[in-house]
């Protein structure tokens, strides 16, 4: 069975970069996904979580 990571788009790279940075690691993206970063406010004297922002997260599968 072939191995699997997640690679995590960050805040200074752009998706080329990420997706290049894959390829050296001898890994392919078989699969892209947004998740939702939260955070916490306060609002009225009461703590709120809040989205933040989405992360844009990539499964790669390792090449044979």
């Amino acid at each position: 069975m072939l191995a699997k990571k997640k690679f995590y788009v960050n805040e200074n790279e752009t998706i080329d970069q990420c997706l290049e940075r894959m390829k050296q690691e001898g890994y392919m993206p078989v699969r892209r996904m947004e998740e939702p970063v939260l955070k916490e406010v306060k609002r009225n004297g009461k703590m709120d979580v809040e989205v933040s922002h989405q992360r844009i997260v990539f499964v790669g599968q390792e090449l044979s």
